[in-house]
């Protein structure tokens, strides 16, 4: 009876839900039928709205073409700048009309009217800066700074004709005042061509700054375009009288031009040079290696070494100057003039070394302060900085290679003429002293030993070859930075690095042999001593005592002169052992 009850509940349930799906079908019918009238009203409402503002647009585009074209008959280039750029606009939600012939009319309309401004504006600054002759009119007019806004909205070509022409009128006066066969022309005279365009650009800023947009950059614009001409002008002459180039000639003229190079990077951003982007110079860490002092420095710089610089961070490369280049290229052909300047005045130096080396003699011995390196190598160095900076700001190409060739060579010349060429010589035979070929020899026999002028001068020669040994590894590491990249793995100075390994392997050698050699006759006469006769135990053989003093007159020499160098005197006691 329950089961029963509960089977007529769940149908009544049934029949409960069957009436609610019902009713809400009913409900979804009725909405449906009231909304569909309101779906309608909606469609209504849009493509009324769509069609209003089409018509909209369709009258301003009417009435903007016959305005556009009777105010580019009156030159009212002011309104038509702004009306243009608005017709262009609207024009534009026509693009998918274009099949309606009035709207095609139209467009045809719009495009004539945007040619006919260009070539009436083109004419306009034709008619204002004649291309022919050199006398240019007036300041200019407004029509003209209206008409170059004009220029902005129309085909981009109208624009670069407007700057072309303007920029070859302007500078038309400087290819007849510098021509070829001038006497101003010639690169001693090459300050005169860095004046004018002075004069000329603050000149321009006067009469046309108000003129051209901002945004057109003329005056940049006006500057590269000098640049290029002068470097072509340049290259050409130089090809023409290039056997009247000499060095400080060339150096003058590559001076002058970097120092405008670098006056244009200050007063412009390059942005007209490339692809209109230009990145701001990241600010490059302090520096760390001695290397990398400020390189404006004179002959006069030195050079300071410490050993822990090997393991200090490279100092990163500067952001070049956009216009780096951009006249001083045309030198570039003709730097082989410098680098044999270079060559000449490297061998002159070394020359000089060399005889001051002789008219000197040796440096005086210097216990308190440690062995003095030879000043004529920090000379060397600092000439060679000199060097390397100036032919890096001339080219980071080829001459910079050619350049390290000459260093190569003037390294290894100063390695064997001043160091390995003042050392002392010993009186043995090539194959060295050693204790076995001394006791050959006749009892009483005495090997000349060195002075003790002669052990500073070799204490001397080792800490300058280690001064030099340093400052060369330096040296590769800078000019790895200052070459392009293509031509680092060109740049190589280890074999100069292993001649001044020599040249103190080689020096620590004569010490010992010193040293190896005074102590012998004591051992000669322990080989000698007759035991067999000795009746009393002394308290110290005579030959002992003589060691000893041997070894108490020179090694303190050598440590003190080898203070600075204090690995070399640590090697020197480990080979005497």
């Amino acid at each position: 009876q329950a089961l029963e009850e509960a089977q007529k509940a769940i149908q009544q349930l049934f029949g409960k839900i069957k009436d609610i799906k019902d009713k809400a079908e009913k409900s979804e019918q009725m909405v449906k039928e009231i909304t569909r009238d309101i779906k309608q009203l909606d469609h209504a409402k849009r493509h009324l709205t769509t069609s209003i503002t089409t018509l909209n647009h369709l009258h301003m585009l009417a009435g903007g073409v016959d305005s556009l074209e009777a105010m580019t008959r009156r030159r009212q280039y002011g309104e038509v700048a702004n009306l243009l750029q608005g017709v262009v606009n609207v024009l534009e939600h026509f693009n998918k009309y274009m099949g309606i012939p009035q709207i095609r009319q139209l467009s045809e309309r719009v495009k004539a009217a945007q040619n006919e401004l260009g070539q009436q504006i083109l004419a306009d600054f034709e008619e204002a800066f004649p291309s022919q002759g050199t006398k240019r009119p007036g300041g200019p007019s407004n029509v003209l700074r209206d008409a170059c806004l004009v220029a902005n909205v129309l085909d981009p070509r109208i624009k670069q004709e407007i700057i072309k022409k303007f920029i070859k009128q302007h500078l038309s006066e400087y290819l007849v005042l510098f021509q070829e066969n001038q006497d101003v022309a010639w690169l001693d005279k090459i300050d005169r061509r860095y004046a004018w365009i002075k004069r000329q650009l603050v000149d321009y800023e006067e009469k046309y700054g108000r003129m051209f947009p901002q945004e057109w950059y003329m005056t940049e614009r006006i500057a590269v375009e000098f640049c290029h001409v002068t470097r072509a002008e340049l290259a050409k002459i130089m090809r023409t009288r290039a056997k009247e180039i000499e060095v400080k000639l060339l150096l003058f003229a590559i001076q002058r031009t970097t120092n405008f190079e670098g006056l244009l990077a200050k007063r412009f951003s390059g942005c007209t040079l490339a692809d209109g982007t230009v990145k701001k110079p990241e600010v490059p860490p302090p520096s760390t290696n001695p290397f990398l002092e400020d390189e404006t420095g004179t002959e006069t710089d030195e050079i300071v070494i410490e050993k822990s610089d090997m393991d200090k961070p490279k100092k990163p490369k500067v952001p070049d100057n956009p216009f780096h280049g951009i006249v001083s290229k045309c030198f570039e052909p003709h730097l082989y003039v410098y680098i044999e300047s270079q060559d000449k005045n490297l061998g002159e130096l070394i020359d000089r070394f060399v005889a001051d080396f002789k008219a000197q003699g040796p440096p005086k011995p210097n216990v308190d302060e440690g062995g003095a390196v030879l000043p004529s190598c920090a000379d060397l160095f600092v000439y060679y900085k000199k060097c390397m900076v100036q032919c890096s700001q001339l080219s980071t190409g080829e001459p910079m290679i050619a350049l390290t060739t000459i260093f190569q060579k003037y390294l290894r010349e100063y390695a064997w003429k001043i160091l390995s060429g003042n050392l002392p010589k010993t009186t043995s035979s090539s194959g060295g002293l050693t204790i076995t070929s001394l006791l050959k020899e006749k009892e009483g026999s005495e090997v000349a030993k060195f002075t003790l002028e002669e052990l500073c001068l070799i204490c001397s020669i080792l800490s300058t070859a280690e001064y030099c040994l340093a400052t060369t590894q330096q040296l590769e590491e800078k000019l790895k930075e200052k070459v392009d990249a293509s031509l680092v793995e060109r740049i190589n100075l280890t074999g100069e690095m292993d001649t001044f390994s020599i040249v103190i392997s080689n020096s620590i050698q004569l010490l010992v042999q010193d040293l190896d050699a005074a102590c012998d006759p004591a051992l000669t006469a322990m080989s000698k001593m007759q035991w067999q006769n000795v009746e009393h135990v002394g308290d110290q053989s005579p030959y002992v005592t003589s060691v000893i003093l041997h070894i108490k007159q020179n090694v303190p020499i050598i440590r003190d002169n080898l203070a600075s160098t204090r690995k070399y005197f640590t090697q020197f006691c480990i080979k005497f052992a």
